[in-house]
Order: structure tokens, then C-alpha cells, then sequence
């Protein structure tokens, strides 16, 4: 299964899926929509707005471009305790 990505395929406004953890609840993973845009600190960069933050989108982040791609990963790293759920 894929981990990375490559960046250069994304855009600004583009859609996709992560895996987000609970900051108050480490064992709790779920997926999440978040969106690609232009670095508010460097412009030239992508980032991903999650939650109101930005981060900047690296070869190193497991990114998915569907819903379905993410759920399949999901099941895979975490088992299908997978509650369906997109934010």
C-alpha cells in the first residue's frame, strides 16, 4: 500500500482524505476531508487546511485523493472499527 504522494499532482482546491488523530484521544484515528492550498507563509508551497491550521504538504504525509482510497487504508493500518464518518 502506497504511503506518499507526490505533491506536484495536488492544486489549490483540491479535495482529499487524511488520517487524523484525536489530540486529546491518541488512540482514536478517524478520516478526514481537507482541502489543498497555497502556504499562507509561502506562497510558492501547497499546504492542507485542516481544522483551521495549515500544513505544509510533504512527500512524507499519507494523503488520499478518495474517500474510498482512505477507507481501504484505514482498514488496513487501523482494522474496520471504521465508524464511516467525514467531517
Amino acid at each position: 500500500m502506497e504511503l506518499h504522494h507526490n505533491s506536484s499532482t495536488y492544486k489549490p482546491g483540491d479535495i482529499v482524505y487524511v488520517f487524523y488523530r484525536n489530540p486529546h484521544t491518541q488512540d482514536v484515528a478517524h478520516i478526514q476531508q481537507a482541502a489543498v492550498v497555497n502556504n499562507p507563509e509561502n506562497p510558492q508551497e501547497l499546504a492542507m487546511f485542516l481544522y483551521e491550521t495549515y500544513y505544509p504538504l510533504s512527500h512524507e504525509m499519507a494523503v488520499y485523493t478518495t474517500k474510498e482510497e482512505a477507507e481501504q487504508a484505514y482498514q488496513y493500518y487501523f482494522g474496520t472499527a471504521f465508524d464511516g464518518s467525514f467531517e
